[in-house]
């Protein structure tokens, strides 16, 4: 199964990074040290789902129309 992920970096109050991985299909997160922790620890998480997922929620999360695009505003 192919899915996407996007991956930001945020910041702790701690001022350490943090990384925050989202399957945009599924709606699942996760976070690690790293963008390369927090792919693995999101694949992981992914993989925990669809083990126990029903067909109809599995469905139902794949069905939803997801969009990705850049715009510009005014700053």
């Amino acid at each position: 199964m192919k899915l996407t992920a996007t991956i930001h970096e945020e910041a702790l109050s701690t001022g350490e990074p943090a990384f925050v991985a989202l399957c945009l299909e599924l709606d699942i997160a996760s976070q690690g040290a790293s963008d390369e922790e927090a792919y693995a620890n999101l694949r992981e998480a992914v993989e925990l789902f669809l083990e126990d997922v029903t067909t109809e929620e599995l469905n139902r999360r794949l069905a939803a129309r997801q969009t990705v695009r850049e715009f510009e505003v005014a700053a």
